[in-house]
């Protein structure tokens, strides 16, 4: 007989609530994973701790292994990342989709042990003035997101890649889903762009 371990649950391993602050910097990384294991308002990136996870993705959809390695994807998508393609193509550089993307990378890097909790904050913090000077709103960063997500498809079709991310249209629902106002559990609605904007509070 096979036993298979069940992974704990994030939120019992990472007690700490989020700050307002906190919570508006994880949930740059929302609209990446639809999927229900992702955790969106944990720094850690999944609902249970599972740190090989972690490493297989950023092996497969980053081939990072090493700390330098991670550091120089995150530098590259904050200094111009794949925004370059879409302004050479529309016109238009679509910030939201590179944050997302690094805002993801930096929550996994620390999930398998490339980055420190520290390390993981200060990355996440680098990219708050670029956000909060291009976008007043959640629905602004999430067309954004979308416009990225298809200009990227369109580079990575026919390629290994193409997998890499959900298809349009569930990306397109996931997107839906953060930005309902009946929506609880999404962070966005905890968190609007704005309250970056304002003093930071310690959850009660």
């Amino acid at each position: 007989m096979v036993f298979t371990l069940i992974k704990p649950r994030t939120q019992r391993v990472y007690r700490t609530p989020l700050t307002p602050h906190q919570l508006w910097m994880v949930s740059l990384s929302a609209p990446v994973r639809p999927g229900k294991g992702a955790s969106r308002t944990t720094l850690y990136p999944f609902t249970r701790v599972d740190d090989d996870k972690a490493r297989r993705l950023l092996a497969g959809q980053w081939e990072t292994g090493t700390r330098d390695e991670l550091l120089g994807r995150l530098g590259t998508l904050a200094r111009s990342g794949f925004r370059e393609r879409a302004r050479a193509r529309l016109g238009v550089e679509p910030l939201a989709w590179d944050i997302a993307l690094y805002a993801d990378a930096a929550r996994c890097g620390f999930a398998a042990g490339l980055l420190s909790e520290a390390d993981a904050w200060n990355l996440l913090k680098n990219v708050v003035p670029q956000v909060a000077r291009t976008y007043n709103t959640w629905q602004e960063y999430a067309d954004h997101y979308l416009l990225g997500l298809s200009v990227w498809r369109e580079g990575a079709q026919g390629t290994p890649s193409e997998s890499l991310l959900a298809p349009r249209d569930v990306a397109d629902a996931h997107v839906k889903s953060l930005l309902d106002p009946a929506n609880r559990k999404s962070p966005w609605r905890r968190a609007p762009l704005d309250v970056i904007r304002r003093p930071d509070l310690r959850p009660e």
